[in-house]
């Protein structure tokens, strides 16, 4: 961040910052005659329905201004620098830690490690606490941001001392009090590793995050994501469709404890166990809402929900015609059974198109890893080269870096169309764009 001045990057269309004329490039200075340390600071301070707000211009000219407004109505300004901060780097050597699995020359972002309790409110990132000084603590209690979001592991401080490489782990623990004495709302994360933190630590771990709630909403279980890069690692191994039985059944039983008394069902399976365990993904109703999604809860039954909700809508074709569009699609294993599903459902109903899915298989990382968010540009080209492709080829939005046309291996979305020489548009990930993009030209 230039001279660590809070630089403002935009200014949303409409906004009260808009309306005072405030623009980019200008600096933020203060808030109520107060520095601005970094995003906790700022929520906090234009919360009030009366504020005054110092911006230097680009000029050099100071404008101090007084703003009438809503009671934690938003300015509408973007910062150049999200956290308007550094961003804190992980100092811990976690035993399941995916960027240590990663291979070299790789563009260094990817390298980075962050534990930033700030990223946890700003952006939903999940935490270890083990980076988080009193201060922030302090800051977070006082200004009752919510939700922190909480990478667990275990409840049993010495073995998270063990997980997480760092001695100070298990003590790190005991914010959680911290927060649940100031009313914050929490969720929770568990990534499982198999010999390690599973069945009794498990159940330990369950329970002991139940005396959380109702402060602690949701808590994920994931399984422990390993690449073939593991050379010095701790020695881990994958899940079995057995183990998945296990981890399944013993998460269903708390659900059911905990519904009975507070009304949610607070500990979730991702959907990786059910399709290792080869098992149906639980009803809509059991996900709450879905507050888990970024951790891989319930994305499979929210796009199937909304899958047969776009299929309802869609009006019967009136004009049927012999021409065929013939669409291809390319995901990872692990959703490929469910996106075949769709595809074989959209073609029984809509003669029109054609559609052939391709599962990919990720040898950049590891046949061990499954998902589409870390397919790789060089997999999808190698597996799709010789393949007929048809007139479109659909690939999931996650494959790209946010925001970017770039793939993890740095190849651009327009290099891999050059080289497959087919049109690729990119789906997002509802059930509704699935249908949309799918029979856009059927429904023109």
């Amino acid at each position: 961040m230039r001279d660590n001045k809070h630089i403002i990057k935009k200014i949303i269309k409409g906004s009260i910052a808009e309306e005072l004329g405030i623009e980019p490039g200008d600096i933020l200075l203060e808030i109520d005659s107060q520095k601005v340390e970094d995003i906790f600071d700022y929520q906090f301070l234009i919360q009030d329905t009366y504020i005054e707000v110092l911006i230097q211009k680009s000029d050099g000219e100071q404008w101090l201004l007084e703003i009438d407004k809503e009671m934690d109505e938003d300015l509408g300004i973007e910062f150049e620098n999200g956290l308007m901060d550094e961003y804190r780097s992980c100092h811990n050597k976690c035993i399941f830690c995916f960027i240590d699995q990663m291979p070299k020359g790789m563009r260094d972002t990817l390298y980075f490690k962050d534990d930033d309790s700030r990223l946890s409110f700003l952006q939903g990132n999940y935490v270890t606490l083990t980076n988080m000084s009193e201060h922030d603590v302090d800051r977070i209690c006082n200004y009752h941001l919510s939700p922190i979001n909480i990478s667990f592991q275990t409840m049993n401080p010495i073995l998270r001392c063990k997980m997480l490489n760092n001695r100070f782990a298990g003590e790190a623990l005991k914010k959680v009090d911290r927060f649940m004495e100031a009313g914050i709302v929490m969720n929770g994360q568990i990534v499982l590793c198999k010999g390690v933190n599973d069945g009794e630590e498990l159940e330990f771990s369950i329970r002991e995050m139940t005396k959380y709630l109702p402060n602690l909403q949701s808590v994920s279980v994931v399984p422990v994501g390993l690449s073939k890069y593991r050379d010095g690692l701790y020695p881990l191994e994958p899940f079995t469709k057995e183990d998945a039985c296990q981890v399944i059944d013993t998460i269903e039983e708390w659900q059911r404890k905990v519904y009975a008394e507070y009304g949610i069902h607070f500990i979730h399976a991702s959907d990786e166990w059910y399709i290792l365990a080869e098992r149906e993904l639980p009803e809509e109703d059991r996900y709450d809402g879905y507050l888990q999604l970024e951790n891989g809860v319930g994305m499979l039954r929210l796009q199937r929900e909304e899958f047969a909700d776009a299929m309802r809508q869609r009006k019967p074709q009136t004009i049927q015609s012999d021409k065929k569009e013939r669409i291809s699609l390319a995901t990872g294993k692990l959703a490929y059974p469910e996106i075949q599903r769709m595809a074989d459902e959209i073609m029984s109903k809509v003669g029109q198109v054609e559609i052939k899915v391709y599962p990919i298989t990720n040898h950049f990382f590891g046949e061990m890893i499954t998902v589409s968010g870390l397919l790789t540009g060089q997999d999808i080209l190698a597996q799709l080269k010789d393949k007929d492709l048809g007139d479109r080829l659909l690939l999931p939005i996650n494959v790209l870096r946010s925001g970017e046309e770039v793939f993890l291996d740095d190849m651009t979305l327009s290099e891999l169309e050059k080289a497959l020489q087919v049109k690729i548009d990119i789906v997002k990930s509802s059930g509704y764009d699935f249908v949309d993009m799918i029979l856009q030209n059927v429904d023109k």
